[in-house]
């Protein structure tokens, strides 16, 4: 069974640049557009990793990321925030339950790197 990563990402470019790297890489992808989306598919699909904007409209990823963590069919699931916010927000989101903090402005190979040391 391939392993399944849900994208969590509002911006409609990123979203599809992330699930092309994915979809090269070999993995499944599942999307959502917003947090209460992404909560869904995640207690629905069971993925075997999350990538999550924090920059959310309404629930951002840091709060989205704690509702995963809280229940216990998700709570095991790693969480990497891909986003355009600084260190500042950092110990917010890793307090949260993220699980690594990866710049939008990362390279593939270091998104790459960073699903591999998780899965």
């Amino acid at each position: 069974m391939p392993t399944k990563i849900l994208v969590v990402e509002d911006n409609w470019d990123f979203r599809e640049i992330l699930i092309s790297i994915l979809h090269a890489i070999g993995y499944e992808v599942i999307e959502a557009a917003a947090a209460p989306e992404g909560i869904e598919k995640a207690l629905a699909e069971s993925p075997n990793l999350i990538i999550m904007d924090l920059g959310l409209p309404g629930m951002d990823g840091i709060e989205a990321t704690a509702k995963l963590k809280g229940h216990p069919k998700t709570a095991a699931i790693p969480v990497i925030a891909y986003t355009v916010w600084g260190e500042d927000f950092k110990e917010r989101a890793m307090g949260a339950g993220i699980a690594e903090f990866v710049p939008k402005t990362s390279s593939p190979q270091v998104l790459r790197e960073v699903i591999g040391r998780l899965l």
